[in-house]
């Protein structure tokens, strides 16, 4: 895991797609913002850059490529699953079986976004310090 990599954003809402972009501003974490409306472009972007992000948060339900089908992607790339990148699911709701399919992909963590800006702030910033303490085998010397 690349701690100084660009943090991935896959979120086909504009509307929290700014939400979430004015709570990192906030935040002031030095990585950079890649934002991506749908799994498709993501997965084009993961599989064609030398880049490795830091953390992908992932939407579930969004057009052409939902995120339970880009997680499984990313997970049977055996040059993405190497660069450790944490993949993490962001969503407005959390049905059982979402959460079942995301867990049975080796996703780690489902979240619910929440409405309120102070609360969506905290828990990404407990996300974000969480990954930042955490080491990974690629980066371990």
């Amino acid at each position: 895991m690349n701690k100084s990599g660009p943090i991935i954003i896959i979120e086909d809402d504009a509307d929290d797609q700014e939400f979430l972009s004015e709570a990192f501003k906030d935040l002031q974490y030095p990585n950079e913002l890649i934002f991506f409306s749908d799994g498709e472009q993501a997965l084009e972007y993961l599989t064609a850059t030398t880049i490795e992000p830091f953390i992908i948060f992932s939407d579930i339900n969004m057009p052409r490529l939902n995120g339970i089908e880009l997680r499984a992607k990313v997970h049977e790339n055996e040059d993405l699953r190497m660069k450790s990148i944490p993949y993490l699911f962001f969503s407005t709701v959390a049905e059982q079986q979402h959460v079942i399919d995301a867990y049975s992909k080796s996703v780690q963590g489902f979240f619910v976004k929440p409405s309120d800006f102070k609360l969506m702030k905290k828990m990404i910033q407990n996300i974000v310090e969480y990954w930042y303490s955490c080491v990974s085998p690629n980066y371990v010397k």
